[in-house]
């Protein structure tokens, strides 16, 4: 993309709950992705310079489709359900897994991905299985390591090791420590949307 977005123009278009529900369009989109805990509406809300475009919940798992969110009439967030968290009944983590695995296999679906873990932890095997999905796709992705601020300045290199290790990153996607509080890493975040669409 040639020029900024005016992230002001932001709205909310629809949440899908199947494959047939997924936009198809020549409008770019990028896909965001991580554990119900992990941030990922704050992230979201960060990049965007907005308070609550995406719904940040007390409880976790309150993502449960596929929203979609048009920005600048130019590029779809495309926010994907959570995933993780332990109070979810089997028939709902199957039907998140199947909502992915349609999602990711769809050539049209999305464009680039934005996948969020937490900077304090090593990554979770739900994590690695994201990853996987990422990295399945053939698409260009970047894993960004919320909440840094919530470690010591020491900590951060250290972490960034442990989880390019544990998802079996290559030297060539990015790993961005972030924070959606102190908004440390939405520069680099914003940088790498706009090379990469």
């Amino acid at each position: 993309m040639t020029k900024n977005l005016n992230l002001n123009n932001a709205v909310f278009v629809t949440s899908a709950a199947s494959e047939k529900q997924f936009i198809s369009s020549s409008v770019k989109g990028i896909a965001f992705a991580g554990k119900s805990n992990v941030g990922k509406s704050s992230v979201i809300n960060s990049l965007l310079n907005r308070k609550n475009l995406a719904k940040t919940g007390a409880q976790p798992g309150k993502t449960v489709h596929v929203n979609y969110f048009l920005i600048d009439e130019r590029v779809y967030f495309i926010d994907l359900p959570g995933y993780g968290y332990a109070k979810v009944s089997a028939s709902e983590k199957e039907r998140w897994g199947k909502l992915m695995e349609s999602f990711f296999a769809g050539n049209d679906t999305y464009d680039i991905g934005i996948f969020i873990v937490d900077a304090r932890h090593k990554p979770t095997q739900n994590d690695v299985t994201m990853a996987e999905y990422f990295k399945s796709s053939g698409k260009k992705f970047a894993v960004i390591a919320n909440k840094t601020d919530k470690l010591k300045r020491s900590e951060i290199e250290s972490n960034m090791k442990l989880i390019r290790e544990t998802l079996g990153l290559s030297d060539d996607t990015e790993l961005i420590p972030f924070s959606a509080q102190s908004g440390t890493g939405r520069a680099e975040v914003m940088n790498y949307i706009m090379n990469n669409l």
